[in-house]
């Protein structure tokens, strides 16, 4: 069973600092794409940075020069280094691994979310 576990959320001041896990199991995410998106009460999930097999990042404009996304193949994780959080920042981040893309599309996995709260 595919399995992605977000770790590392929590409550801290406006900038403050936060890294987010993201760990794989019953998958190697080592040829996959990645991503880490958030979603706000009454919002749709938006992208917030990707992490392509081959290492290429691509970061939303609200965040680009914050944070940085990483990935560890070895150890079957990626991570999201938030620096200079903001209160706009406050939200549930989730994991998502491009499984694979078929005829049809891509088949998508994602994690359960680890919750974010920047106060003001």
């Amino acid at each position: 069973q595919v399995r992605l576990v977000e770790s590392g959320g929590g409550l801290v001041q406006a900038g403050g600092s936060l890294v987010l896990f993201c760990t794989a199991s019953g998958t190697s995410i080592s040829r996959s794409t990645m991503g880490w998106y958030r979603q706000t009460p009454g919002k749709e999930r938006e992208l917030v940075a990707r992490i392509d097999s081959g290492g290429s990042t691509t970061y939303s404009d609200s965040v680009k020069g914050r944070f940085t996304v990483s990935r560890d193949n070895a150890k079957n994780t990626m991570s999201l280094q938030m620096n200079g959080l903001k209160p706009e920042d406050t939200a549930v981040y989730y994991c998502n691994e491009v499984m694979r893309v078929t005829k049809e599309g891509p088949i998508n996995y994602w994690g359960q979310g680890t919750q974010v709260t920047v106060s003001s």
